[in-house]
């Protein structure tokens, strides 16, 4: 692989919760993060993260605003990079839909705030400072 995969994340917020799924695949099975995937060509970030978190999840969102981007990597143990994603992460509304585990993930539901910010869950990378942002205002719409 040359170039970096995009790739969109689904933050979604619902009175003090927020919607994390456990991953079932390497590089980061068993792990809670926010539903996401692969953006596909003509697609835009925000309805790549609509559409995978209804593939994974079953819930149904509107995209809000774009929070950040993020750069991932895969590394073999001598450090050589494998596999490089550009994640944007895009806050939702949640519209309808109780979350349940879908596609590549093993389960999906909505859990405090307050356990992703004080590391009470095994996370992925980043969650808790994509989380931070989705908290603070500001607007950046899609």
């Amino acid at each position: 692989m040359t170039t970096p995969k995009l790739a969109a994340l689904a933050v979604v917020l619902k009175g003090d919760q927020v919607l994390l799924v456990r991953r079932r695949n390497p590089p980061d099975a068993g792990l809670w993060g926010y539903p996401g995937g692969h953006v596909n060509f003509g697609e835009t970030t925000a309805e790549a993260a609509v559409r995978e978190l209804f593939e994974e999840t079953g819930v149904i969102a509107a995209p809000v605003r774009s929070l950040m981007g993020l750069d991932t990597f895969a590394r073999t143990e001598a450090g050589v990079v494998t596999h490089h994603f550009y994640l944007v992460a895009v806050q939702c509304s949640h519209v309808s839909g109780t979350p349940q585990g879908q596609d590549d993930v093993f389960e999906a539901a909505w859990h405090p705030q307050e356990d992703v910010l004080h590391g009470r869950l095994p996370l992925s990378r980043e969650v808790d400072r994509v989380l931070h942002a989705a908290l603070a205002p500001g607007d950046a719409p899609l």
